[in-house]
């Protein structure tokens, strides 16, 4: 174990890469209920997506922890599965099938462009202000996604606004998040974990009704719905048909654009703003990257492991899979090597035969996790100048637009062009790196391809985050 890992030599130990795994699982773990429940509104079999979401998870995850040694879980990113169902089968009209077949490509496309090292240089290319921005952007990220699962923030009037404490979720909630400061404050090992179990025991107070058992199919009926979607991509109903008809050929391709730009910038944000603060990806680790071909660093492997866990995904029958920002909360706990990965996809593996379990941690248990999380992270903005105009600007919409657009892609892409427009009015336009410029133009070209399809992209991806938000906060499973 500590040959394989290099646990001393990263500063940790087999206890605690254990701890940081069950922690970073269960502040993911409701993927395993609520994919399904999302993906299977566009005619999808609720028990085949909920074993290709497990598949996948445990697949990508392990490829993260074996092979590139780095604790980050992988599953089918949120957000990304609303785009598949809401715009790209219910608004553009395709069908999930030919819809997973665009998820395939785009995993291709990522892999094409992770071996030719241009997320690498992406990486590179962002400016030391920026990075810090977006570190600390993930952090009021997560603990926005937090305080949304927990009900604390509603959009019942179309703004944001603070529920009235009334109700026995938000109660467990705020019990939940004192416990957990409180076990921080006070440096306890496993303080986050101890948290979340903590909190779902709160929330089995009679009256309350919080923690309760989720329903589910058994594993045999899952396993025989399987069928439906494993390989269903390499079919006449899934690559066959996708490009019989040219005249949806631009939106084809506009839409794995838009697929792989979104992947790509979550996940490069997730590597940036969680791993080179805690010195996952070390300043040796960057000089490998630069030296040379081949997959020499962590970060390339890391990189990899992402990009094929995106193709491996669609062939099973699911939406992308990315790289999950809730592995923050693992390594907030003190996870460090690719051990913390295995015992996540243990935990994956466990669930496809214990979802009902799985399922009865609330989102009010978990909640509290993620805005500890976010906390710690926010620390990220101090290395910013802010007396500096020209970099606080760009640096404030790189951090604030992450969580008030809901999307890591979408916080990079308003940093880059901020970053792009103070360096052209400063007359500092030879400090722009080309990469930036070129990431810059991709991101405005998306922004205007989305503005002008036939139903805009946008709405249905700012939508739905109050739809997820719904699913987990009420804490049931969509009926399979």
């Amino acid at each position: 174990m500590e040959k394989f890992f290099h646990l001393k030599e990263n500063g940790t130990k087999i206890s605690t890469e254990i701890i940081a795994g069950l922690t970073t699982f269960f502040t993911m773990a409701y993927i395993v209920v609520v994919n399904p429940g999302i993906l299977s509104q566009a005619g999808m079999e609720w028990g085949a997506v909920f074993l290709s979401t497990i598949i996948s998870a445990i697949i990508g995850t392990l490829v993260m922890g074996l092979v590139a040694n780095v604790p980050y879980a992988q599953a089918p990113g949120m957000g990304l599965n609303a785009f598949f169902v809401y715009t790209v089968c219910f608004q553009l009209g395709f069908t999930w099938q030919q819809a997973l077949s665009m998820v395939f490509i785009c995993g291709l496309v990522n892999i094409l462009i992770t071996v030719t090292k241009v997320r690498k240089h992406i990486i590179h290319a962002i400016p030391k202000s920026l990075q810090n921005a977006i570190g600390g952007g993930i952090g009021i990220f997560i603990a926005y996604i937090g305080l949304l699962n927990a009900g604390l923030i509603n959009f019942g009037a179309g703004v944001p606004a603070m529920s009235t404490l009334n109700t026995p979720t938000l109660w467990v909630f705020l019990i939940g998040l004192a416990i957990t400061l409180i076990l921080l404050f006070l440096k306890v090992k496993g303080a986050i974990l101890i948290g979340i179990v903590a909190t779902t025991l709160v929330g089995l107070i009679p009256g309350w009704n919080v923690t309760h058992m989720g329903d589910s199919v058994s594993f045999t009926e899952a396993l025989s719905q399987l069928p439906t979607t494993f390989g269903v991509i390499f079919t006449s109903a899934g690559l066959g048909s996708l490009f019989t008809d040219l005249t949806k050929l631009p939106i084809v391709l506009i839409t794995i654009f838009s697929f792989s730009l979104s992947d790509t910038f979550d996940t490069i944000g997730t590597f940036i703003g969680t791993g080179r603060r805690s010195g996952i990806f070390s300043e040796e680790d960057e000089k490998a990257m630069e030296s040379g071909v081949g997959f020499k660093s962590k970060m390339d492997k890391a990189l990899f492991a992402d990009a094929t866990a995106t193709s491996i995904g669609a062939i099973f029958g699911t939406s992308n899979t990315t790289t999950y920002v809730e592995s923050a909360s693992g390594i907030a706990a003190g996870g460090r090597t690719g051990l913390t990965s295995v015992v996540v996809a243990l935990c994956f593996a466990a669930s496809a035969f214990l979802a009902a379990f799985i399922s009865a941690v609330p989102s009010a248990a978990t909640a509290p996790a993620l805005v500890a999380v976010g906390c710690m992270m926010i620390s990220s903005f101090k290395e910013i100048d802010w007396e500096d105009f020209l970099e606080a600007v760009p640096a404030f919409f790189a951090g604030i637009f992450m969580a008030l657009c809901y999307s890591i892609s979408y916080g990079i892409a308003a940093g880059f062009i901020a970053y792009v427009l103070t360096k052209i009015f400063s007359k500092k336009i030879k400090e722009i790196h080309p990469i930036v410029w070129i990431a810059t133009i991709l991101f405005i070209l998306n922004f205007a391809l989305m503005a002008v399809l036939p139903s805009s992209v946008a709405p249905a991806v700012a939508d739905a985050p109050v739809e997820v938000v719904e699913v987990v906060t009420e804490g049931e499973v969509p009926a399979p």
